[in-house]
């Protein structure tokens, strides 16, 4: 049995190479002192692992270690990915065949983002491309134990700048639903839910009867980008349209559908992405709170949620109008007793 920890000069990484039982296995950790110190961390871990079982008289197998693309796969076959099928794409040619499930995966999405910064690429375009990698990296450690470490959390989404969010008011959202011919009232309730429930366009197109429990909607963790349940409510006037579930359409006839509409409003740059906005400003008006919006939108934490907060600031002085009337007065004449 044996351990090693080095610096390969070559490949810019440090690497950990165990050997066991005739059997080597290699892990490599990013060429910096962070990436030296968990290349040692990690090492003395599996150095008292191995001793351990040797103690114990136990034999210390190994998982064969996975590729990139052997997690990405199984996440496509396992979960509802329709929603992100135009950034895995181009997320597995890039990562290729040979890139394993571990530090590797993390240095690989890091060049990536690079790549696709200095081409000139959006901001929220990448964020698409890491969140493939980081949920697969998620999947790996939480449900498949490919690897002992939450390695998706060292991936980090930097917040787009100039970000574009447009949202519709109400009456906006009654002319486009009058766009809307009665011919297309299958997309006309998509669209309207889309609206009233901040749902994505996948998440509404893979609902299904199981997914309705007492006029709400709850998404099972494969049904949602980011792996998650949620519990989403529904307006009561617009319940009767789940029992029509699944609904029957596909994405490209309600991208049609969508195009027509925005046409016939006038409004050829809105997104069907912009009802999700819309939804979001609509519970701000209604004095929802920014984790309430942060929950209902499935959103990974109040960061993500902080682009909206803009909406939430006309309720801060209602906030201290709340508050117990302590004027100046009183409190100088108790500061003049003392």
């Amino acid at each position: 049995m044996g351990i090693t920890v080095r610096y390969r000069e070559a490949r810019g990484k440090w690497v950990v190479t165990e050997t066991y039982e005739g059997k080597r296995h290699q892990c490599s950790f990013i060429g910096d002192r962070e990436g030296e110190k968990q290349a040692r961390e990690y090492a003395a871990a599996r150095a008292s692992a191995l001793n351990e079982a040797k103690f114990q008289g136990e034999r210390m197998g190994r998982e064969p270690r996975r590729t990139f693309l052997e997690g990405l796969e199984r996440w496509v076959d396992e979960y509802d990915v329709a929603s992100q099928v135009k950034a895995i794409r181009p997320v597995a040619a890039y990562m290729g065949e040979d890139v394993l499930i571990g530090q590797e995966t993390v240095d690989m999405a890091r060049e990536m983002a690079s790549h696709l910064r200095k081409a000139g690429r959006a901001q929220s375009t990448i964020n698409n491309h890491l969140q493939v990698v980081k949920r697969v990296l998620n999947l790996a450690y939480i449900e498949w134990g490919w690897i002992s470490q939450p390695l998706g959390d060292k991936i980090r989404k930097k917040t787009p700048k100039n970000e574009r969010h447009v949202y519709l008011s109400a009456t906006e959202l009654e002319l486009l639903m009058d766009a809307i011919p009665d011919e297309r009232a299958v997309d006309k309730k998509v669209i309207a839910l889309a609206a009233l429930t901040g749902l994505r366009q996948g998440e509404l197109l893979s609902l299904e009867p199981s997914n309705i429990h007492g006029g709400r909607i709850l998404l099972r963790p494969d049904q949602t980008k980011s792996g998650k349940a949620r519990v989403v409510p529904v307006p009561e006037d617009a319940r009767p349209w789940l029992h029509e579930l699944p609904f029957d359409t596909t994405y490209a006839r309600l991208r049609k559908t969508w195009e027509n509409a925005r046409q016939q409003l006038g409004r050829p740059d809105l997104r069907f992405h912009d009802l999700r906005h819309s939804y979001a400003s609509m519970l701000a008006q209604a004095g929802e709170s920014m984790t309430t919006v942060r929950d209902l939108l499935g959103h990974s934490s109040l960061i993500v949620t902080s682009r909206y907060s803009h909406m939430f600031e006309n309720g801060l002085d209602a906030i201290g109008d709340r508050l117990p009337r302590l004027n100046a007065t009183r409190c100088d004449q108790t500061a003049s007793k003392h």
